[in-house]
């Protein structure tokens, strides 16, 4: 009886109506999850969720709190927080009075996130965060990032996924023909530079495989770049390392999808990629080590184009790339220190950097 048991009858009621008026949003086209009587929409989201864009259509209108704790996998504190229920506009206002410096009754409440203001260029705040700042950095948002208060230096820190191929790709075609012409003429020697009686002619057919050393060369230092210089860790009175560190990697681990600074900017990386150039120049025979370098140009493009779809493409499950996707972005959310192959998980095996595979055992 609703005199007798209130509560009761409140209860079914309001199941009663989020469930329909979740079946109705998600008829709609809307993805609207459950977690409780909560409800979320994730529309937007939806193609920017780690686990593909599947894994949310399928959960849309159910109740995802088991789904958060696994299987397939087990979601971060940080994959929760994105979770949170957005405030309503009196808390909206509270906010912006706060970062405006304005009062507003009651204790503010803070994040680490208020550690910087958002509405400026992030590049010359970051340096002031000391100890604060590896953990800072760590906490992923989903937002833009602005990085120089210059709108012409802000251009040049960001571009499009495909300007990579534009850029590289044609360079890669015209060092491979060159490469294979010069080792044809039969000049390339090594060992050339210390006797002439017992150098090594290079064949025109050796450059097929110089090119898959130039490459698996890159797959070394994609790993050895990614987790000794990306993911230094500097030191807390360091300024300059700070600001330094968030330029090259930190920004990118701040916020993971933010798709203008997934792939290197043209102008930056034609300096790192001219100094390896001019290096296997200098210590190879020039054809020899161009044909090294034209490898190690395309393992950089095939890198920067799987880091790009490893963010934003949705890899059929069971396949290669989307076990290679779920180890990426348990990187980013929950072993930073961890899982520093991008296009493989081969050198994280003996450096003992590998992500552990989660277990669900019965006691779970």
């Amino acid at each position: 009886h609703p005199s007798i048991h209130p509560p009761i009858h409140l209860s079914i009621y309001l199941s009663i109506y989020l469930s329909t008026y979740v079946r109705g949003r998600c008829a709609g086209g809307a993805s609207l999850l459950l977690s409780g009587r909560r409800v979320f929409d994730v529309s937007s989201f939806v193609r920017l969720h780690p686990g593909g864009e599947e894994a949310l259509r399928a959960r849309a209108g159910t109740d995802i709190r088991d789904a958060l704790d696994g299987p397939p996998h087990r979601h971060s504190p940080h994959a929760r927080r994105w979770l949170a229920p957005v405030p309503g506009r009196g808390d909206t206002r509270r906010r912006r009075r706060r970062a405006r410096g304005g009062g507003g009754t009651g204790k503010a409440t803070s994040t680490i996130d208020d550690l910087v203001d958002w509405r400026k260029p992030l590049l010359w705040q970051v340096g002031h965060l000391g100890e604060k700042y590896d953990e800072w950095v760590h906490q992923p948002v989903n937002r833009p990032i602005r990085l120089f208060h210059s709108d012409f230096i802000e251009s040049l820190s960001k571009t499009a996924w495909y300007m990579v191929c534009i850029v590289w790709i044609p360079l890669v075609l015209y060092l491979t023909w060159s490469c294979y012409t010069s080792l044809a003429r039969g000049e390339t020697r090594l060992f050339a530079t210390f006797t002439t009686a017992y150098s090594i002619p290079v064949h025109p057919y050796c450059f097929p495989l110089l090119f898959v050393l130039g490459m698996g060369i890159w797959s070394f230092l994609e790993y050895f770049i990614h987790r000794f210089i990306f993911h230094m860790k500097p030191p807390a009175s360091n300024y300059y390392l700070i600001t330094i560190h968030f330029l090259l990697h930190g920004q990118h681990h701040k916020s993971p999808f933010d798709d203008s600074r997934l792939v290197f900017p043209p102008v930056p990386a034609f300096l790192v990629i001219a100094f390896f150039y001019v290096f296997a120049n200098t210590v190879f025979p020039e054809a020899f080590g161009v044909s090294l370098f034209t490898g190690g140009l395309f393992g950089y493009v095939t890198y920067d184009m799987m880091h790009y779809y490893l963010h934003y493409g949705s890899p059929k499950k069971g396949t290669y790339l989307y076990r290679l996707k779920s180890y990426h972005v348990k990187h980013h959310f929950e072993h930073q220190k961890a899982g520093f192959g991008i296009t493989s998980t081969f050198w994280d095996r003996p450096f003992r950097t590998l992500i552990p595979k989660e277990t669900f055992g019965k006691q779970d």
